[in-house]
């Protein structure tokens, strides 16, 4: 199918402007074609706003291995219906794909079930540098790294290894920053004080995962990083003392850079009250001081990507007291949703066209621009001639209310049940081809593809 979105609002490259955008054979045409053959569809889209999909380069889909939480299917779906068209996955899942025949097998399942596009990054390891160092650069979005144990225990501890990797490493290394002595100390000596009591909750978790714990880890490896030369990019910064290293030249002009998800946008240690465990993740949601400066380090350049680090558990297990209960978050489907809230902050409309002007722009680029620049996506995250058509529509002016049941997540659950948006995801395209609609729901046939890397 050929699509003429016409009379849209597109935004582009640092643009806000109305136009058409063709969609011929699965790529993206600026101007209509001289021929059309084949069959057309013309799609009314003004008021709608049109985006380049989302590539979000931090998703736990938990396949294989864990797929009690979540799988392929579920989760790119997911996806879809969030205007995310195409993910990088983690490496720890069960087996971790630590190596290229376990991501090969990932390949393999992703080709099978997704609707969204796919990548996946290899996990380091104590015992696999030879491994990362022989890789085929090319096949793979990136090396994690875990600097403080996390879900699905990768940490990587021994300073040998580490020189080795920083030095060494032809792709960018992903790390998760968190010092993982500061954290078994915090937490051995708040098991012993609060264990079993009613000072057993999610409240602790920030004063557990604290922002020493971040800064201490981040600072060495932007360190280490500094003295080899090597393309590092902090995950999920969630303080505002770690934005004190970094830089806010372009990105092109960087090696160093960093994350933020939506949750640590979204949420501050106020929520712990309401939610919990809900919004147990690691690195922790913090304080409202450190929710505001990362909001402003997005539009200094501090922050480069956003990412979800879209982290599904059951119900069941985030039910647990708090010391037994896992961290991680599922909210891939309603990030872009939320971080397009700020546009419908202003009183008049006025105001509103001001901020559209600045904030979209902005939040395209953290999205969709930046991510596939920084991890050498070829062919994707932009609207330019001849790239994948992988697009989405939204509606600025229609709201969404998350419930249970339109959920696509296998978990069931989400901490922002109840919460209503004011814009909503009419149509996402993967490759040219509606992938979800809010009228039909996420389509039966998928059209997705591997990603390629260049870098």
């Amino acid at each position: 199918m050929n699509y003429h979105i016409s009379k849209a609002t597109i935004v582009n490259e640092g643009t806000v402007h109305q136009g058409d955008v063709y969609i011929v054979d699965g790529r993206i045409a600026l101007l209509p074609p001289v021929e059309r053959s084949g069959e057309w569809t013309t799609i009314d889209a003004e008021g709608m706003l049109i985006l380049p999909g989302v590539i979000d380069t931090h998703v736990h889909f938990r396949e294989p291995g864990l797929t009690e939480k979540a799988d392929m299917a579920s989760e790119s779906r997911a996806a879809v219906a969030g205007g995310v068209t195409s993910f990088v996955d983690m490496p720890n899942t069960k087996p971790q794909t630590t190596t290229m025949e376990l991501l090969d097998e990932k390949v393999a399942l992703a080709q099978a079930k997704s609707m969204a596009n796919y990548g996946f990054m290899l996990g380091a390891t104590n015992d696999n540098i030879d491994e990362l160092l022989a890789a085929d650069p090319s096949r793979y979005a990136a090396i994690k790294l875990f600097l403080g144990s996390s879900t699905g225990n990768m940490l990587v501890n021994d300073p040998a290894v580490l020189d080795r990797l920083f030095k060494q490493a032809k792709k960018l290394i992903v790390a998760h920053c968190e010092e993982e002595s500061i954290v078994q100390a915090n937490l051995h000596n708040f098991k012993l004080e609060c264990q079993g009591t009613e000072r057993e909750t999610a409240a602790l978790h920030p004063q557990i995962r604290t922002t020493e714990a971040c800064y201490v880890s981040s600072y060495k490896a932007i360190e280490r990083a500094r003295r080899y030369g090597t393309r590092l990019h902090i995950a999920h910064i969630s303080t505002a003392t770690e934005l004190n290293l970094l830089s806010n030249k372009p990105l092109a002009e960087k090696n160093i850079t960093a994350e933020v998800t939506p949750n640590h946008l979204w949420f501050d240690e106020s929520d712990y009250a309401e939610l919990g465990n809900l919004i147990k993740c690691n690195p922790a949601i913090k304080s409202r001081d450190d929710r505001l400066a990362l909001w402003a380090a997005l539009y200094d350049g501090l922050i480069d990507t956003i990412g979800s680090d879209h982290a599904p558990h059951t119900w069941e297990s985030k039910q647990l007291p708090y010391f037994d209960a896992p961290g991680g978050i599922p909210s891939i489907q309603h990030n872009l949703l939320a971080m397009l809230e700020p546009m419908h902050s202003p009183q008049s409309e006025a105001e509103r066209d001001e901020l559209i002007g600045t904030w979209l722009p902005l939040l395209v680029e953290k999205m969709s621009h930046n991510p596939a620049e920084l991890f050498g996506i070829a062919n994707r995250g932009f609207i330019r001639d001849g790239y994948a058509a992988d697009l989405v529509m939204v509606n600025p002016r229609a709201t969404t209310t998350v419930t249970k049941e339109s959920l696509y997540y296998k978990c069931g659950w989400s901490p922002l049940d109840g919460q209503t948006f004011h814009s909503r995801v009419e149509t996402t395209w993967v490759n040219g081809e509606i992938a979800y609609s809010h009228a039909d729901g996420v389509a039966t046939t998928s059209h997705a593809q591997r990603l390629l890397f260049e870098k």
